[in-house]
């Protein structure tokens, strides 16, 4: 480690010169975890290493740090990061790797869970190898039937391939296994005191009366566990009961709940806590890397004394910083008491940052993909924000989308003294940098259907492909007919739409708010799922066609 003692000694001594003396913990090791994520996995080892440099460094006056770093050159204060882009390289990769992706069904999944699907998928494209879906539903009370289902949909819509499924219901009795394995290895003991009891007495790093059972008593007590209530006893793993976090000292791992399973039913009451069961299943499965949130790094610690106890090699843990939504509703119980009250219309409504609400809106996946990439695994928390969002998929859209009239809060206008020879079929491309997608024909006689706010008197309007016109008062009179002549009287270009031919439409905003207006004839031509661009009002995903209406729900400008 002295490796890691020179580069916290470096971090450090720059931190506490820019802070005027005092070098922050926290940045030293955020410094060390972003540029050199092979320390990541020893998180432990480096927090205490910069504990102890830091009380020093933080002990000499800030002109003997000023100088200690003089001595260091340019290493350090003039490290300009290079962003990398793409995904950083996987530590301690040998031959194919094996991740997993383990969600719990408790809803559909959301952005911040599409983050962790995605890049565990993109590192499997990368060095080959597996990913494994793992159903994380050992808590019955934290269980939505229609997850399931949902989970699969929406894995599918991300194009994310599977090559195992495994549902955590399924192998309880392997969990059963592994906690009398346990037992009798001496690394777990059951326990019967109360709740609050045993909470005093590990805080105060001081063992319960059960930890001292041998190991036939706690067999004895596991075979009856069957027969007893929710809370009045749990399988703990025996710990460090001086650890320095009161949550890593002798952890729950298996617990009575009296609850049903939408699964299972009642077969089962004896149930896994989810420290227990993902190390056992990370074992079993072969799992080589595991990509986890940095809440999870006292989880990381909990579960390495399992893995010691049965003598298993410990996966790779990649910890990465977290991913702050702005302006996202992203959770399951928010979503889903907004859902029991009406408040929303479902798990795809709108305002919801649900995989499938993104979806209805028209956000591609392939934006998601570039956003998660973008992210990585940097151990810094990142900020997202639905202009993020829109950019990427804007970049997308651009070219894949083809462009329609839509009018809305539309208002008839005839146009007097229309030439005859104008009359007939206007034909528009679908896409202006794409012709050989074709033309949109549109009738035009004189009569359409304009945006109200476009109206404006004495103004020069030009009607896209058309004429030009002009409101004297409430008339709409025509003015002249090339693009030219248009561009000097300084017109607006609008769209517009045929009075008499055109289709009833409805947008559904990002606030759930409805906009009514009319598409152009040719939109007869859509298919749900097609995403257009409603020349200058947006991006719109078409969601469903109800008997004469075409309904679109809105992506972004």
């Amino acid at each position: 480690m002295d490796n890691l003692k020179d580069l916290v000694y470096k971090y450090a001594l720059q931190n506490a010169v820019k802070h005027k003396g005092k070098a922050q913990n926290g940045a030293v090791i955020g410094s060390i975890m972003s540029s050199h994520p092979e320390f990541r996995k020893e998180a432990k080892e480096v927090s205490k290493t910069v504990g102890g440099v830091v009380a020093k460094i933080n002990a000499l006056t800030h002109e003997e740090q000023v100088k200690e770093l003089e001595k260091l050159g340019s290493m350090v204060v003039e490290e300009k990061r290079v962003q990398q882009k793409g995904l950083s390289d996987l530590p301690e990769v040998h031959g194919d790797i094996v991740l997993r992706f383990a969600p719990n069904p408790s809803g559909p999944l959301h952005i911040g869970h599409a983050r962790a699907a995605i890049l565990n998928n993109e590192y499997v494209k990368k060095y080959g190898g597996k990913l494994i879906l793992r159903i994380e539903d050992t808590d019955p009370r934290r269980v939505d039937p229609d997850a399931y289902q949902m989970i699969d949909e929406d894995m599918e819509w991300m194009g994310i391939k599977i090559d195992q499924k495994v549902i955590q219901s399924d192998r309880l009795h392997i969990y059963y296994e592994y906690a009398e394995k346990l037992i009798i290895l001496g690394g777990a003991y059951m326990c019967t005191c109360e709740g609050g009891e045993f909470k005093k007495l590990k805080d105060q790093s001081e063992a319960c009366p059960c930890r001292d059972l041998n190991v036939e008593d706690n067999l004895k007590r596991w075979e009856n566990m069957e027969n007893m209530s929710e809370g009045e006893a749990v399988l703990r793993v025996k710990t460090d009961i001086g650890h320095k976090n009161p949550a890593i000292r002798d952890y729950a791992a298996m617990r009575v709940v009296d609850a049903e399973h939408p699964r299972t039913g009642k077969k089962y009451k004896i149930y896994p806590m989810m420290n227990f069961s993902v190390t056992v299943d990370d074992h079993l499965l072969g799992v080589t890397h595991v990509l986890r949130g940095k809440d999870h790094l006292a989880n990381s610690e909990k579960q390495k004394y399992i893995y010691e106890y049965f003598r298993w090699d410990v996966p790779v843990f990649i910890h990465y910083g977290r991913l702050k939504m702005e302006d996202i509703a992203l959770s399951t119980s928010k979503a889903r008491e907004g859902i029991k009250k009406g408040l929303y219309s479902g798990w795809d409504d709108p305002r919801l940052g649900t995989i499938r609400a993104i979806a209805k809106r028209g956000i591609r996946k392939e934006a998601l993909y570039e956003l998660m990439n973008e992210i990585g695994v940097k151990i810094a928390d990142s900020t997202v924000s639905w202009k993020k969002i829109y950019g990427l998929n804007r970049s997308i859209l651009e070219k894949a989308a083809n462009r329609y009239f839509f009018i809305w809060n539309p208002e008839e206008v005839k146009i007097e003294d229309i030439p005859d020879s104008v009359k007939g079929i206007i034909e528009r491309p679908l896409h202006p940098d794409f012709l050989d997608r074709g033309y949109r024909k549109i009738p035009f006689n004189g009569e359409v259907c304009l945006v109200k706010e476009d109206i404006k008197e004495n103004k020069v309007l030009r009607l896209m492909d058309a004429v030009n016109m002009v409101f004297k008062g409430r008339k709409a009179i025509f003015h002249s007919l090339s693009f030219e002549e248009a561009k000097e009287a300084g017109a607006q270009i609008i769209q517009w739409i045929p009075k008499d031919d055109n289709l009833k439409a409805e947008v559904v905003m990002p606030d759930a708010s409805i906009v009514d207006g009319l598409v152009e004839p040719f939109c007869i031509n859509l298919k749900v799922g097609d995403i257009v661009q409603l020349e200058r009002f947006g991006f719109a995903r078409l969601d469903e066609i109800r008997d004469d209406k075409l309904i679109f729900y809105f992506a972004h400008k």
